[in-house]
């Protein structure tokens, strides 16, 4: 008997954590999490969901890697960016099946890949920035594609401990580009909600999320907002990687808390506390055939384990909106 009364509490700690609790209303939300088979990174980030091929594209940040989770085969493929060693983010670009805008350094390029091989190259440079000294430690970080695929891109330090040198860029065409948000410390989470013209975007070491006036038709944003505030998790607790869901509340990875946040923009309300079995949660991104699994990066950066994973998480009733890839006629090339 107190062998079974044992267990019982240990099921039932399993299942509590992983059990999203809707603070405001007191009520369960269940859900449940599941590791993407072979899918470690030391650093994983920018999950992409391509609605054509039902495929979840994501990177290894500090090992130039770029990684392909095949939906149907529930497998991943990956490659290594030939002569490069970081990859901050990659998006397909639109109207090809081997061809992506990827973050390297001070730039973004277009890598060739088949999916399959395990080895990719450059294959030409999109743009460059921030090419002066005084950017000279920075690099591209997070970047999304807006609703009429607009690519935005932002930067931020490496070290992540000196001054805010991390700025937000719109992609114009070819080696051009739009300053749209300066003096930031790592520009991170980016979302569109085209119904509420809003653009929502994270500096992580601001501890907030920002909500701006955005312009469909040019693609500017204006006006400033804090919505949402992460305060009393400790320094080492920021908000990251962002996606949203059709209803508009966002999704913001909670790195170093093992949660993904769902959070209504309209109060700054948490909704519900997705726990990850992961300290350094670093993105999320909404697919599946029914665009309802909620895929979530993760990171072992800090104190290496090995146990770094992509996850998934199935059961939370929501729907993400179809995540638009890189048009290079908005590059006119």
């Amino acid at each position: 008997m107190v062998f079974q009364f044992q267990r019982l509490i240990i099921l039932g700690l399993v299942t509590w954590f992983f059990v999203g609790v809707l603070s405001d209303h007191e009520c369960e939300t269940p859900y449940e999490v599941e590791a993407l088979p072979e899918s470690y990174a030391h650093l994983g980030e920018g999950p992409h969901w391509d609605v054509a091929t039902q495929n979840l594209f994501m990177v290894d940040i500090e090992a130039g890697k770029l990684k392909r989770f095949d939906y149907k085969l529930n497998k991943i493929y990956e490659c290594q960016i030939e002569n490069e060693t970081f990859a901050s983010f990659v998006i397909p670009i639109d109207g090809f099946t081997d061809q992506f805008a990827v973050g390297i350094g001070h730039r973004i390029a277009s890598v060739k890949w088949d999916g399959i091989s395990k080895t990719c190259k450059v294959d030409r440079t999109l743009l460059t920035v921030e090419e002066s000294r005084e950017y000279e430690t920075n690099r591209f970080n997070d970047a999304k594609c807006d609703p009429r695929n607009r690519l935005y891109a932002g930067t931020m330090q490496q070290n992540r401990t000196g001054g805010s040198t991390g700025n937000l860029y719109k992609v114009t065409k070819l080696n051009s580009y739009d300053l749209l948000i300066k003096d930031l410390k790592i520009s991170n989470g980016l979302a569109f909600d085209e119904n509420a013209k809003k653009l929502y975007h994270i500096d992580s070491k601001k501890y907030n999320v920002m909500s701006y006036d955005y312009d469909i038709n040019n693609g500017e944003i204006k006006n400033p907002k804090v919505v949402f505030e992460l305060s009393g998790y400790g320094d080492n607790v920021v908000p990251d990687g962002m996606t949203i869901d059709s209803e508009g509340f966002l999704y913001a990875a909670i790195n170093g808390g093992s949660a993904v946040f769902k959070i209504d923009p309209k109060n700054g309300h948490v909704l519900l506390k997705i726990m990850i079995p992961a300290k350094q949660v670093t993105s999320a991104a909404f697919g599946g055939p029914n665009l309802n699994i909620l895929y979530v990066t993760t990171s072992d950066e800090t104190s290496p384990s090995g146990r770094s994973q992509a996850f998934k998480v199935t059961g939370l009733g929501s729907k993400g909106l179809p995540m638009k890839n890189v048009k290079l006629e908005n590059f006119n090339i």
